[in-house]
């Protein structure tokens, strides 16, 4: 089973950054021996705010970080926050209404496939 400091490690990894790399990248919200904590499985009770941080730069999904944190994550989809949805999303920096269009549109088009009459 995947933990959360292996899921940081390897999402650093990926970008072949350093811890400070990160730090910086975070605009120092993250301090590296925070992360070094993370990564190694210490902290017991991360802060989201930190996730949501790290997910963000990685491009990776903050409810699955959140999840290998132990935290309960509702399902995502139209009607969830802003901080629950796709990383798609976060990587496109769209405010809340242009998500709600997004999502409106890719209900507009699933309707177009299966036959659905456009309302």
């Amino acid at each position: 089973m995947a933990t959360l400091g292996g899921e940081l490690t390897r999402l650093r990894k990926l970008k072949g950054w350093s811890l400070r790399d990160v730090e910086e990248n975070t605009k120092k919200r993250v301090s590296n021996s925070y992360l070094y904590q993370l990564e190694n499985d210490s902290v017991k009770e991360p802060s989201p705010n930190i996730l949501f941080a790290l997910a963000k730069i990685y491009g990776a999904s903050y409810a699955d970080l959140m999840t290998l944190a132990g935290f309960v994550v509702p399902a995502t989809g139209k009607g969830t926050t802003r901080h629950q949805r796709s990383v798609a999303f976060n990587a496109m920096d769209l405010t809340e209404a242009e998500e709600e269009r997004v999502l409106d549109f890719v209900e507009f088009l699933r309707s177009k496939r299966k036959g659905k009459p456009n309302l």
